[in-house]
């Protein structure tokens, strides 16, 4: 896609106009494999959408998933703030005598990360998936105790 012919011209549009031809040129696979994991790690988060709702004591994430059975899909803590949903939705066998007329479905990986807030309980979350929706619940920590005054004594001299 060139951002010229529909009238952008902006050095980032540039920058990303050369990122995405970057991701779909073949040409030397070794010195553009970190761009390619960077393109491929976006559009795999992008074509996961995630609804977060808050709630009293729990933070819960709900994601689509139809059938995917649970070991294709990771749920996982990074740095101790981040939560990271990820997986794979393979490609069914074809069955022999039987082909493609139409391929909508999205097939490959999928992934997103969501850096959680200071009073989530990272060893309490738990993962639920019924009828092809998971459900992340990430539980809150209780709130601080407030902090009393502290009292000195007074010593007449």
């Amino acid at each position: 896609m060139d951002f010229g012919i529909m009238g952008f011209d902006a050095p980032l549009l540039t920058t990303l106009q050369h990122i995405m031809d970057v991701a779909d040129h073949d040409a030397d696979k070794t010195s553009t494999a970190p761009m390619r994991t960077y393109v491929r790690d976006a559009k795999a988060m992008a074509a996961t959408p995630v609804d977060v709702k808050e709630y009293p004591n729990s933070y819960v994430f709900i994601v689509d998933m139809p059938g995917l059975k649970s070991g294709d899909i990771k749920v996982q803590v990074e740095d101790d703030n981040v939560l990271l949903i990820s997986g794979e939705r393979k490609r069914e066998e074809e069955k022999e005598g039987a082909k493609y007329v139409r391929m909508e479905r999205r097939v490959g990986k999928f992934m997103r990360k969501f850096v959680l807030p200071e009073n989530a309980n990272t060893n309490a979350i738990s993962a639920v998936c019924q009828d092809g929706v998971l459900t992340v619940t990430v539980e809150k920590l209780p709130p601080p105790e407030p902090k009393k005054p502290k009292t000195i004594e007074v010593k007449i001299a």
